[in-house]
């Protein structure tokens, strides 16, 4: 599966002084899915901001005694994946910067695609870097803006200026201000909420509802929200001719349970499905999704199809995901560790598997032995992302052509790869149909070549530096 980089949380007492740590430390849980390999919360106790971040789940990383020493009424909180580093304590998120004027922590969703050129230009500024990540660039360019002008709405201002990419972020000011601010193109989601005497900002809708919060409406692409002791401050940064929301938020990253600009994120999947029956009809017995992510594209192919759905396959939440596994042989027992088949309702049939997306193709093809060793009859493969033949620079992890199946093979071949007998992929009219958006509002980069950012990002020299980075 493709790996998306990072939610983020922020939570502002704007009348009286109730602690955020617990509302935090919940927002988390509910942003889980979008990050997995670390954690972190930084508060202001309204004289400094501390905080605490650890490698892992939530639950391993905060305990009772841990959230009661961040005794703050303003703080924001970081899941994370990597897209442009290792992943280790130094790249958790959120970052602090230090200087002998300015102090504040950045929680960062997306990738910088021009990093390597601004780090480069703040190295020769005499600014050094702990860690290959774009947000610690980010950090040191807010900071360079912040000690050139000595405000953080300017500094951001022309932060987004210099930046090329998709981001949506978040800055804990030493003053216990809340900045949180998107891309121009709104490339990934960014929320706010509020309830009694808290304002919320979350990369999803579905921590709000986690936490009780009244959802307000999105963080507009290119807006600045300020939230603070007086309250709440929109204002708009920059504008593009365009927007260009991550198709995949609708696919795949985004909970079902979340809205995205507009857009409920289970209705969008389950039209998806509607559309791949239409496209790409099977004869078949019984419709069964991958677990999770493919069963509201499954429900939406069986209502058009009219063939019943099972949950033919139950997953195990126990197990850690797949991608992480260092080999093929790996993959495969993790594969039956962590997806366990009902035989009664597979054997003799004829199954139609839906699932989102393939990337490398080694997860479906062991999915596609488990099914037959069940006694599927036939299993044809129905996917409700067009083939995936380009690479992605902005936050997603496949950033190189060469990792992608569908660049190196075609449909048949990767039939024959995974072991289908039949497979088919959504078309890119039917996934924009799905999503019930105009397609010049959606980046489709990874199915298209076509990349909405300017091509003065070298696109070539920041596939190699990724590529290098994730080595490491």
């Amino acid at each position: 599966m493709p790996r998306e980089k990072c939610g983020v949380i922020g939570i502002a007492s704007v009348k009286g002084r109730k602690p955020v740590a617990g509302a935090l430390h919940q927002g988390l849980y509910a942003l889980q899915h979008r990050g997995q390999e670390s954690a972190g919360i930084y508060v202001f106790n309204g004289k400094s901001i501390a905080g605490y971040k650890g490698m892992g789940l939530v639950s391993n990383v905060f305990n009772a005694e841990r959230l009661k020493e961040l005794s703050g009424f303003t703080g924001i909180g970081h899941v994370r994946y990597s897209t442009t580093a290792s992943s280790t304590v130094e790249e958790a998120q959120p970052f602090l910067f230090k200087s002998s004027k300015f102090t504040f922590a950045l929680a960062f969703n997306g990738t910088i695609s021009n990093f390597i050129d601004l780090r480069l230009k703040l190295s020769e500024k005499g600014y050094t870097f702990k860690t290959d990540t774009d947000t610690e660039v980010l950090a040191n360019l807010i900071g360079h803006h912040l000690l050139e002008t000595g405000d953080y709405v300017e500094a951001i201002r022309l932060s987004v200026q210099a930046m090329e990419g998709a981001y949506s972020a978040l800055l804990l000011s030493g003053d216990g201000e809340i900045y949180a601010f998107r891309d121009p193109l709104g490339f990934k989601p960014l929320c706010l909420g509020a309830a009694e005497e808290q304002v919320v900002v979350a990369s999803e809708s579905c921590a709000l509802e986690s936490l009780g919060v009244q959802y307000l409406g999105s963080v507009k692409p290119g807006e600045l929200v300020e939230v603070g002791s007086n309250g709440v401050k929109r204002t708009l940064l920059a504008r593009a001719d365009r927007r260009a929301r991550c198709m995949f938020e609708y696919v795949y990253f985004s909970s079902p349970a979340s809205i995205f600009d507009g857009v409920w994120i289970y209705r969008a999947r389950e039209n998806i499905g509607r559309e791949l029956a239409r496209t790409q009809p099977a004869e078949a017995d019984v419709v069964i999704p991958v677990p999770d992510s493919g069963r509201s594209a499954a429900l939406g192919y069986s209502q058009a199809s009219g063939i019943p759905m099972v949950e033919g396959l139950m997953k195990n939440r126990y197990v850690g995901r797949v991608f992480i596994t260092p080999n093929e042989k790996d993959r495969e027992e993790m594969v039956r560790l962590k997806l366990i088949p009902i035989k009664p309702l597979i054997e003799g049939k004829r199954v139609v598997l839906i699932d989102d997306s393939i990337v490398r193709g080694t997860t479906m093809k062991h999915i596609v032995n488990l099914v037959r060793s069940a006694g599927a009859k036939e299993v044809h493969v129905r996917i409700s992302c067009p083939p995936i033949v380009a690479g992605c620079y902005m936050g997603i992890d496949f950033p190189t052509r060469r990792e992608l199946i569908a660049f190196t093979h075609s449909v048949d071949e990767i039939k024959g790869l995974i072991g289908a007998d039949s497979l088919g992929y959504n078309t890119l009219d039917g996934l924009i149909k799905g999503i019930g958006l105009p397609e010049n509002e959606l980046c489709l980069a990874c199915l298209t070549g076509k990349y909405p950012i300017k091509p003065t990002v070298k696109l070539s020299e920041l596939e190699e530096a990724l590529r290098r980075m994730r080595r490491r």
